[in-house]
């Protein structure tokens, strides 16, 4: 149903969803908006890739012809203050930053919700989900 009914996908951290997502989406559709889902602080109660495999399934998702690899997701585990939630978000923006140096065209970056989401547009952020702010 998600290839189906709609055009972005924020939570791709595994080689067999992106490629079931493209064998799900019609050809008559545009392609699939995808980011990756990394799990950048290894936070046990996260989903997402690990860092050092987000090269090897940037590279997979890019060679589907019904997805478009359009950045980096991540929803890392709460900091006490701003510093540390920055830190934390610029390492994701340092990872994009890797992902285009090595012949990607990344756009965006979905770091942040309600809690965090100064440092997440401090660091970089395209997409913020707010909710309990709401």
């Amino acid at each position: 149903l998600v290839a189906e009914n709609f055009d972005w996908v924020h939570t791709v951290g595994q080689f067999k969803t992106a490629t079931r997502l493209n064998e799900q989406r019609a050809a008559t559709l545009s392609p699939l908006q995808v980011c990756i889902q990394v799990n950048i602080d290894q936070g046990l109660n996260k989903s997402g890739v690990a860092p050092h495999d987000v090269l090897a399934l940037a590279r997979h998702i890019s060679s589907l012809p019904r997805l478009q690899l359009r950045g980096l997701m991540c929803i890392p585990e709460p900091c006490a203050d701003f510093a540390g939630a920055l830190a934390v978000h610029m390492r994701v923006k340092a990872l994009m930053d890797q992902l285009n140096a090595n012949g990607l065209s990344l756009d965006t970056l979905s770091l942040g919700m309600s809690g965090d989401l100064e440092a997440a547009v401090s660091a970089g952020s395209t997409l913020v989900r707010v909710g309990t702010a709401i």
